[in-house]
């Protein structure tokens, strides 16, 4: 029983310490994110280059998009230091790309939307975490609604359709906030069943970062499309 005991505590001790790595890990690649598409907005040389060189963006999107899905694949199979770098190329890759907000949006509205992002993150992230309800299938649902905000997207691309723009953006919305209570619930499940604080463990708690980052910067793009004051 003691035995038993020391067990349970040890891997609850595990998974505290991994998840404040996640969370911190976030929070780094957020800032990173945020002062690179801040000072990039400020350079009138980076959108010269921009207009000179428009195929530049398709580059950098392209990049960006490759790279994510690189290492969500094979950050397991590589070296924690590796991981880390490619993540912080990743969120400055996504910084660059952000950058256009600030020329779109006033600096009053990022910054309120931000804070409310924040805030309802916190929520479902802290929802996901106690809740005892297996929140799998709500993730599968979720992850077959976000497939078709993708297609929508892309469609309204061609078409141009203001109603399908906010519909897209709405459900979007839903989509984001139910992924963060549903992704933390995994990665809480994920470092629980692993329980040791390694090389492995961190990992596993970079990964869990890169999924959460990716449901802020989705959340909080698609809530400023929404709640956002145009310039």
């Amino acid at each position: 029983m003691a035995n038993y005991v020391s067990h349970q505590t040890a891997a609850d001790v595990a998974v505290s310490s991994l998840l404040k790595s996640v969370y911190m890990q976030m929070a780094a690649a957020l800032s990173i994110t945020g002062l690179v598409a801040y000072f990039l907005s400020q350079s009138e040389g980076f959108w010269m280059m921009l207009a000179e060189n428009t195929s530049l963006l398709w580059i950098i999107l392209i990049a960006q998009i490759g790279l994510v899905v690189w290492l969500s694949a094979r950050l397991m199979r590589m070296s924690m230091s590796a991981a880390t770098l490619l993540f912080i190329l990743y969120s400055a890759l996504m910084g660059v790309t952000m950058s256009s907000i600030f020329m779109i949006y006033t600096m009053s509205s990022i910054a309120s939307v931000f804070f409310i992002t924040a805030g309802m993150f916190l929520v479902m992230s802290i929802l996901g975490y106690v809740t005892r309800m297996d929140l799998s299938r709500l993730g599968s649902l979720l992850f077959m609604a976000l497939i078709g905000v993708v297609i929508a997207s892309v469609v309204n691309i061609f078409i141009g359709s203001e109603t399908l723009y906010w519909i897209v953006s709405y459900v979007a919305v839903v989509v984001f906030v139910g992924l963060t209570a549903y992704d933390t619930q995994k990665i809480k499940q994920m470092l629980a069943e692993y329980g040791q604080v390694d090389e492995m463990g961190y990992k596993l708690a970079l990964f869990g970062a890169l999924s959460l980052y990716l449901d802020f910067v989705n959340l909080f793009l698609y809530m400023l499309r929404i709640f956002g004051d145009r310039k």
